[in-house]
């Protein structure tokens, strides 16, 4: 494998991952009684038709029939691509259902 088929590797490998990190958000949202794309849009306003959050919302799955993501599985997903805005959304929420 040479350099220039490593690094298209690299990138379509990352590019896996984030959009399963946004699948994990969306279905968590849904878990959770939340509108993915209005938190996603709180987070960041600048982003109104994110693409690869509209594909994620359609592999969610109602929440009677998902698995449970714990708050903590989540926070820890999107601080591992630096999605802290999202994070600092998502820690809001949490908050608000803890009251």
């Amino acid at each position: 494998m040479n350099k220039k088929e490593l690094e298209e590797q690299i990138i379509q490998n990352y590019q896996r991952e984030e959009n399963m990190m946004i699948l994990v958000f969306a279905q968590w949202c849904i878990n959770q009684d939340l509108t993915p794309e209005e938190l996603y849009l709180k987070a960041y306003p600048d982003q109104a038709a994110n693409p690869a959050l509209k594909e994620a919302l359609a592999l969610t799955v109602p929440k009677e029939e998902a698995g449970e993501i714990a708050d903590q599985t989540l926070l820890n997903v999107l601080s591992l691509f630096g999605n802290d805005d999202l994070a600092i959304v998502v820690t809001e929420e949490i908050q608000k259902r803890k009251k």
